[in-house]
């Protein structure tokens, strides 16, 4: 007792922390729209997934998911009618870490897309993955 007594803050910065681990696990595992890298690979094999790079132009000629299209989120809004051809096939969307996906997810189930993914962890999450990327554009 003594020894949390004169640990206080560092206790605290300890509950806290293991707190929002479990939030952020907890939120993962209801949130059937963040997909893994190997989620992302069997949707693209199996049900003939589109994969959306959500980065600017200059991110995305660096380095992207093989055959992703190239949709920036700052034009999501004007450009979205561009994915209406794939409404019926799942979309993935990824960035450099999924900050991005949300947005454009959000945009898009409002003019009725069902079948929206993010890729959880982005681009990082990919590389860390050992999955392959390319320069190609598509």
């Amino acid at each position: 007792m003594e020894f949390l007594q004169q640990n206080l803050p560092w206790v605290a910065l300890a509950v806290c922390s293991g707190l929002w681990l479990l939030f952020d696990l907890v939120r993962q595992w209801r949130d059937k729209s963040l997909l893994t890298p190997l989620e992302v690979t069997l949707r693209i094999n199996r049900e003939d997934a589109i994969v959306v790079d959500l980065r600017d132009q200059g991110d995305f000629e660096q380095g992207h998911l093989p055959n992703a299209r190239h949709l920036p989120l700052a034009d999501i809004d004007r450009r979205a009618t561009e994915l209406e051809k794939f409404r019926n096939r799942p979309l993935i969307f990824y960035c450099d870490s999924d900050s991005r996906t949300a947005k454009a997810i959000a945009t898009l189930k409002k003019t009725g897309f069902e079948k929206l993914y993010s890729l959880r962890g982005g681009l990082f999450e990919w590389e860390k993955a050992g999955q392959p990327i390319t320069r190609k554009k598509k």
